[in-house]
């Protein structure tokens, strides 16, 4: 299943399900079928999505290529799925009183 995040001020960000649910928990959000940041929580959200990332232990993959061994694609780490969202917080959270922030999938995940 897919979340699409939405801002008023820059671009969607497509991600799946199980990658969402665990950057809104780090965020402190539920992760239900819609959603959204209030102005006031933007600036916050990034900060402690950052703070996340930096104490997550697993570390970036080192090659983008098919893992020999088990046939696989490398995991992607946590850093590289939040950044999208750190930044479309951050960048939203700076526009103004009407900038909005919300996300959707088909169902609660």
């Amino acid at each position: 299943m897919l979340v699409r995040f939405l801002s008023s001020e820059t671009g969607e960000i497509l991600m799946f399900a199980e990658a969402a649910r665990s950057l809104l928990q780090a965020i402190g959000k539920e992760t239900t079928a819609r959603g959204s940041f209030t102005q006031a929580e933007m600036a916050e959200a990034a900060r402690r999505l950052s703070e996340a990332v930096k104490q997550a232990d697993e570390p970036p993959p080192v090659d983008d290529g098919i893992d020999e061994k088990t046939g696989k694609e490398p995991s992607v780490a946590i850093n590289q799925r939040a950044w999208p969202l750190v930044d479309m917080l951050e960048r939203t959270a700076k526009a103004g009183p009407k900038a909005n922030i919300v996300w959707e999938a088909p169902a609660d995940f």
